[in-house]
């Protein structure tokens, strides 16, 4: 059986809510960055805004594509990029999955702090930061960082099928499993005779 074309990204912007009028505005605050790691190659990229269309192809190719609050962030960030909708894709998203759990949001942070032992490196102002004063390398490394968390709470939840978190003070146990997907189908594209 081949292998599954599993992709894990997280976006990076180049405006802050404030910027842009508040929150429920995501397709305004235009990408600065997107980290992707893909199962297939075990391989990590790092795309700009003008190369936004790679992610575009490569998310159109995935089997399962994988983030940490990517239905109600990321898709809502590269929607004006795309020329589909990203809801449509086969996701996993990890920040849902926990909620639907707990009945509450937990931050990347604290799940990957909590259960990997290993927190992000920074927060997305200053990511911003970065942008705004052309440490375009020092981004991408920050946002592969995040695409390198997620992934690795991704594979800890689909080894022991549990992760941790802090509620408050204390520390909890989840018991969580993601479902392998399916292999998507190559599109049977009818040719017409006449």
């Amino acid at each position: 059986m081949a292998a599954l074309n599993k992709i894990v990204f997280d976006v990076e912007t180049q405006k802050s809510f404030e910027e842009v009028g508040g929150y429920g505005k995501n397709h305004l605050l235009k990408v600065s960055v997107v980290g992707v790691y893909s199962y297939l190659e075990d391989k990590h990229y790092c795309f700009t805004e003008d190369q936004v269309y790679r992610v575009g192809e490569m998310f159109q190719e995935a089997d399962l594509i994988i983030g940490f609050n990517i239905k109600n962030f990321d898709y809502e960030v590269l929607k004006p990029y795309l020329t589909y909708d990203p809801h449509t894709l086969p996701t996993l998203d990890i920040m849902v999955e926990i909620e639907k759990l707990i009945g509450h949001r937990v931050r990347l942070d604290n799940v990957a702090q909590t259960t990997l032992g290993v927190g992000k490196s920074g927060d997305g102002l200053e990511a911003l930061r970065m942008f705004r004063q052309g440490r375009i390398e020092e981004l991408k490394k920050y946002c592969s960082q995040d695409v390198k968390i997620t992934k690795e709470v991704y594979d800890y939840v689909q080894k022991y099928g549990k992760l941790l978190y802090k509620d408050y003070f204390d520390t909890r146990e989840l018991k969580i499993l993601f479902p392998e997907p399916e292999m998507r189908r190559p599109v049977q594209r009818q040719i017409s005779l006449f």
